[in-house]
């Protein structure tokens, strides 16, 4: 199995990004389950989605506590919760971030990790570009579908023609291919 634990605030498109994530898995064949977590449901509050992919049928219901990959929506909740709090040694770590894992103050991350497991992606930025909005989701996970290979970036567009108007659907699919494509020719950022 593979988990996803998936932070950022409310208004992000937190709990979409793990959808769109099952959706995506569930069409390159796997067993997959989404679902959100928060306690105040305003734009800006802390907010945590899950997502779980599996070549099995998936039992459990609880939250992911050791995640083998992480979503960091929003880089200011770096300095309020710790987010890599039960990551796996072997984990994979994707942030919104104009910064280097460096710049962020997280060298000590990368202390027994394999540093290209652990990126920075500048996806507010490519989401305005491609989608004229500062809305990352999208974006995180072409750029995590890179760095894993978990799933197919071509998946994460036909889940978005499942759940947005083709021309919304089309922006947020060449976001989360620009994305997908910095990482895949790029080495990591620490």
């Amino acid at each position: 199995m593979f988990e996803v634990r998936i932070h950022g605030r409310g208004g992000q498109g937190v709990v979409t990004a793990a959808e769109l994530l099952s959706l995506a898995a569930f069409e390159d064949g796997h067993h997959v389950q989404a679902f959100p977590s928060f306690g105040s449901e305003r734009t800006g509050a802390p907010v945590v989605s899950y997502c779980r992919i599996s070549d099995n049928e998936i039992r459990t219901r609880e939250p992911i506590l050791a995640p083998d990959a992480l979503i960091v929506q929003d880089a200011t909740l770096l300095q309020q919760a710790d987010v890599f709090a039960g990551l796996k040694p072997e984990g994979y770590v994707v942030i919104n971030s104009t910064k280097t894992i460096a710049d962020l103050g997280l060298n000590d991350l990368l202390e027994g990790r394999d540093p290209s497991r652990i990126v920075t992606v500048p996806a507010t930025d490519i989401a305005r570009e491609h989608i004229g909005r500062p809305v990352p989701n999208v974006v995180l996970l072409g750029a995590l579908s890179a760095l894993t290979g978990r799933f197919r970036v071509d998946a994460i567009g036909h889940a978005l023609r499942h759940k947005f108007p083709e021309k919304l659907a089309a922006a947020n699919a060449a976001a989360a291919q620009a994305a997908y494509d910095l990482i895949a020719k790029e080495p990591a950022n620490a």
